[in-house]
């Protein structure tokens, strides 16, 4: 086998404060936190003079991670764009929660944004996409069976 396991899913945000207490609210934990640079990461990232802080939070089953960075140096040069759902390469992130009305009110106090609407597949469940941090899309479902 050539892969072990998914271990982490990386963000870079401008107000880490503002994201981790989003992910906190959504119901993951802390796991860690740290700031890094030096040469490692230089070579790393393909960066010179990288100097980033890092909050690590879990989902409370422990099985997956998400990494917040907010980079102080080097100067970003460019922006991830707001692009729609659909577009190839844009990342979002899906969680299985108990009440997606619930977990969105709670959200929108962060800043999150719905995309749609909340809708529901049959008696199956119920979704949406929102916008969180920086514009990261995120999925919520809610498993009605």
């Amino acid at each position: 086998m050539t892969i072990r396991r998914m271990d982490h899913v990386g963000i870079v945000v401008e107000d880490l404060a503002a994201a981790v207490a989003f992910f906190l609210e959504l119901g993951l934990e802390p796991e860690g936190e740290a700031t890094v640079g030096g040469p490692w990461a230089d070579d790393l990232l393909g960066l010179e003079g990288v100097r980033a802080d890092i909050v690590v939070v879990r989902t409370p089953d422990g099985h997956t991670r998400v990494e917040l960075s907010t980079f102080h140096s080097p100067v970003t040069t460019g922006t991830a764009p707001n692009a729609p759902v659909n577009t190839p390469g844009v990342l979002r992130l899906t969680f299985v929660v108990d009440d997606v009305e619930n977990v969105l009110g709670r959200l929108r106090t962060h800043g999150a944004e719905l995309v749609g609407t909340v809708a529901q597949y049959e008696d199956i469940y119920r979704y949406c996409y929102l916008r969180g941090p920086d514009g990261t899309l995120i999925g919520l479902v809610e498993e009605l069976r």
